[in-house]
Parts: C-alpha cells; structure tokens; sequence
C-alpha cells in the first residue's frame, strides 16, 4: 500500500478499482478487438499519452497532434460507439 494511513489507502484501493472498470469499460466497449487484451500501460501510451500542440490561428483553435492518421481515426471511432446519457 502506498500509504501507512488507513484512510489513505482506502482511498487510494477505491480509485485504482474505479479506473480497472472504467478501463474493462473502455476496451469492451469502444476499443477494436486487437486492444481488448490490452494492459493499463500499453493503452497508456497508445491513447492517454499523445503528444499535440494547441494552437491558435485565423480565430480558431486547433489541436495537432504527433500521431498516425489512423490511430486518430481509431480514436474517433471509439469516441462514436462510447454510449453518452443525455
């Protein structure tokens, strides 16, 4: 545990089971089935962890991001087949 704190690490327990769901959630859900066996990390560094630049030209901002134009096409895909509660 990372803390000798009770409430600490009771704290801590909770949140790292909220983000195992959220993360069982995202992969059955939205992902391809290619990352469905997928750990923590690796979705990490595929999809958390993107390097982009905000920039703003011409009234507008714009997101660039340092990644492959599939990857993002990949991302929007899941963004579209995540259910959103109204």
């Amino acid at each position: 545990m990372p803390s000798k704190y009770f409430g600490a690490n009771a704290a801590w327990l909770r949140l790292a089971v909220i983000t195992h769901n959220l993360l069982t959630a995202l992969k059955r859900l939205a992902l391809p089935a290619e990352l469905l066996r997928a750990r923590p990390k690796r979705l990490r560094f595929l999809i958390f962890n993107t390097a982009g630049r905000l920039i703003q030209h011409a009234r507008k901002v714009v997101l660039r991001l340092a990644t492959l134009g599939e990857r993002i096409v990949t991302w929007k895909e899941a963004l579209q087949a995540l259910p959103v509660a109204t």
